[in-house]
């Protein structure tokens, strides 16, 4: 449904482009990306959203190049985007006004696109959010919510950057239960190696601006070190 054909991208005032000549279908029910700080994770999944347009190549959605604003509407209404930041995606006052936004965008009147973020908002187990001020919620609480304003809008494609960023094992856990009882594609990038392991079936790399699919898992040994070290204790893999 959603591809990017030889695409390549240079930043302002770069010598060298940060994707070059890459190409990207979404095809795996979970897909996870990973690669070095500043490789273009980032910047492949603004390319698939149509938030930058790509210097050589296409965006391609169902078959057809993206090249008008009403191909770009019809992709966004299918294709949902978590910013890595929550505070980009979240400018409504309340919560319930921010995840109705979406729903109204598309057409449905005042009454059902309430109803409609206060059922999702249900089903992410934030009953009782609806009135709360959103710029006083919790940087977890922000997640949750921000996820909530794209699955409004009923996505058959969920791309998630850097998911877990500040938040708490806790709040992490339940962002895994979500992803993995949703039925749709994911594409999800993260430095999280526990939260792929949980979440995506399917790893890409993104290295000197091309990307290749991890064809082997390997198994290696960490050490670290924490305060509880010298309790038992044990790390769920």
């Amino acid at each position: 449904m959603l591809e990017l054909c030889k695409v390549s991208y240079t930043y302002p005032q770069a010598k060298e482009p940060i994707l070059h000549n890459l190409s990207f279908k979404v095809e795996d029910k979970h897909a996870g990306i990973i690669g070095p700080n500043g490789c273009g994770k980032t910047t492949l999944l603004h390319l698939m959203v149509g938030l930058i347009k790509p210097a050589e190549g296409e965006l391609i959605f169902h078959g057809e190049p993206v090249t008008s604003k009403l191909d770009m509407y019809n992709l966004r209404r299918e294709v949902g985007f978590l910013f890595q930041s929550s505070d980009d995606q979240l400018f409504s006052p309340t919560v319930i006004e921010d995840v109705a936004f979406g729903p109204l965008n598309l057409g449905f009147k005042p009454a059902e696109a309430r109803a409609i973020a206060a059922n999702t908002l249900k089903n992410l187990g934030l009953s009782g959010f609806e009135d709360r001020i959103t710029h006083k919620l919790s940087g977890g609480e922000k997640k949750l919510v921000a996820l909530a304003t794209i699955l409004a809008m009923k996505p058959k494609v969920l791309l998630l950057d850097e998911p877990t960023n500040n938040l708490d094992p806790k709040t992490t856990s339940r962002l895994i239960a979500i992803l993995n009882g949703l039925d749709l594609c994911q594409v999800i990038i993260s430095h999280d190696w526990d939260f792929l392991s949980h979440t995506t079936n399917t790893l890409y790399k993104i290295d000197h601006g091309h990307i290749h699919r991890c064809e082997e898992d390997h198994i290696h040994v960490h050490r670290h070190i924490h305060k509880a070290g010298d309790h038992p204790h044990q790390h769920d893999l």
